[in-house]
């Protein structure tokens, strides 16, 4: 069974920075992509980035040019490094893979709590 060990989150003024990890147990990441998402009471979990075993990345429009994902495959690990951090974007984060058609595996884990706020 795949499991996520998420963490990294915390309180942050805006501006600040947070780096976010994820390790990944139970499959071996190499050949996935991997991604992050995040989720807001009351809302759909929501797509933030990914990165391709390639290391192709890719964002959502509203964290491009603050958000960066990378991965350390030998970790079995994938992170998220927030700079410029904006109250927009506090929310619970989680990581999985994505496909073209949502994610592939059914389990999440329980998350790293982002809360940006003065």
């Amino acid at each position: 069974q795949v499991q996520f060990k998420e963490n990294g989150g915390a309180l942050v003024q805006p501006g600040g920075s947070l780096r976010l990890s994820c390790v990944v147990s139970g499959t071996d990441i190499t050949i996935y992509p991997m991604g992050w998402y995040r989720q807001t009471p009351g809302t759909q979990r929501e797509y933030v980035a990914h990165i391709t075993y390639g290391h192709m990345r890719s964002y959502i429009d509203s964290v491009k040019g603050r958000f960066t994902i990378s991965r350390d495959n030998d970790k079995n690990a994938v992170y998220l490094d927030m700079d410029n951090l904006q109250p927009e974007d506090t929310a619970v984060y989680y990581c999985n893979s994505p496909t073209d058609v949502g994610v592939r595996w059914s389990t999440w884990g329980q998350g790293t709590r982002v809360t940006v706020s003065s």
